[in-house]
């Protein structure tokens, strides 16, 4: 191996730990936030990918319906848990939530899509579906046992999981899908290339950090959202809606993973089923900063890209078991560093 061979890996490395920092993040918001671990957070990255990439085809995704099927399940679920206390104004704000929303989705979606519509359109409409389907995977999923425990809720997480994969095989098919590139441009530094693509990934991933810094250090419902973060039932006893606060890390999260997979379909051809191994490598980084630590689970990502970068050099058919791996030393030291509690103070 020499040094053109190291910066290779290193450049491939940073590139996909980046991706790995966002899906991390993402994961580190949810459980914070509501304590759900998001195994459908790979799934995000898939919708977003493949929505982004049927949009350019000029077709019509079937994440569009399914936001519609969605919102109809959420308005059904808000009358059955509701039914002893309807009121007009509460009906018709679910009603304009959950079935104006989706539908105006929808006919936007319809109305846009062409062959001809620009990619920034195809961009926001990814996002504004994807978007809609996390927040209404939360009102129906997690929302009705937002107090159960964290093993009730990584239940459901994986039920949803294999839910959304299953559809995602229907609305996608098996064979893989790639999308245009956000820009054609490159440039070379020594023997370096630099894609358009590659650059993209770089500036997304430091915006959307900086973006959620300036969100839970400035807004109102950033602040929120760090309140119920720390303590959960202080925030209700405050005011703080928390499921508020829990669609509004679900959104966040499906945004996040949206655009990840936008950022990466054009570099790789993705699969109805690819998210789930790439949002593990994001897991493999949220672990390692404790489901707790922003900065150390965004450094961790790139730790994890650069060790599987090297590890599909020297070793492509371990590569994965070498990454999954990291968390064993991980585990192993928490477990050793956390003092041991009897049944009774659980």
């Amino acid at each position: 191996m020499n040094t053109t061979i190291v910066l290779f890996l290193l450049q491939d490395g940073i590139t996909n730990g980046a991706i790995y920092a966002l899906l991390g993040l993402a994961l580190v918001l949810v459980f914070a936030v509501t304590r759900v671990i998001l195994i459908p957070q790979g799934e995000f990255v898939t919708y977003g990918a493949l929505t982004y990439a049927t949009l350019a085809s000029g077709q019509v995704p079937g994440t569009a319906h399914l936001v519609l099927a969605m919102g109809i399940a959420a308005f059904g679920l808000d009358l059955l848990m509701r039914r002893r206390t309807l009121r007009l104004g509460s009906v018709g704000r679910s009603l304009a939530i959950n079935i104006i929303l989706p539908a105006a989705i929808l006919a936007l979606t319809l109305a846009l899509t062409g062959k001809e519509t620009p990619i920034a359109i195809n961009i926001a409409l990814s996002l504004l579906i994807v978007g809609a389907i996390g927040l209404f995977l939360y009102r129906i999923a997690f929302a009705p046992i937002a107090h159960t425990s964290v093993l009730v809720l990584l239940i459901a997480a994986v039920g949803c999981h294999l839910a959304l994969q299953g559809i995602g095989l229907v609305f996608f098919g098996a064979e893989g899908q790639r999308g245009p590139p956000l820009s054609n441009a490159a440039f070379t530094i020594a023997p370096l290339r630099f894609s358009g693509q590659s650059i993209a990934v770089y500036a997304v991933t430091l915006a959307l950090i900086a973006g959620l810094w300036l969100l839970f250090s400035f807004t109102l419902y950033g602040k929120a959202l760090r309140a119920t973060a720390v303590n959960r039932l202080g925030a209700r006893l405050v005011g703080i809606r928390t499921a508020m606060s829990g669609q509004i890390a679900f959104l966040l999260a499906a945004v996040i993973g949206a655009i990840s997979g936008i950022l990466i379909v054009p570099i790789t051809t993705l699969y109805y089923d690819t998210g789930f191994l790439i949002g593990l490598k994001g897991f493999v980084a949220a672990i390692i900063g404790g489901l707790v630590s922003y900065p150390l689970t965004a450094v961790a990502a790139l730790f994890v890209g650069i060790i599987e970068a090297f590890s599909s050099f020297y070793a492509s058919n371990f590569k994965e078991v070498i990454v999954f791996a990291l968390i064993i030393p991980v585990l192993l030291w928490r477990s050793l560093a956390t003092p041991a509690a009897d049944e009774e103070d659980d």
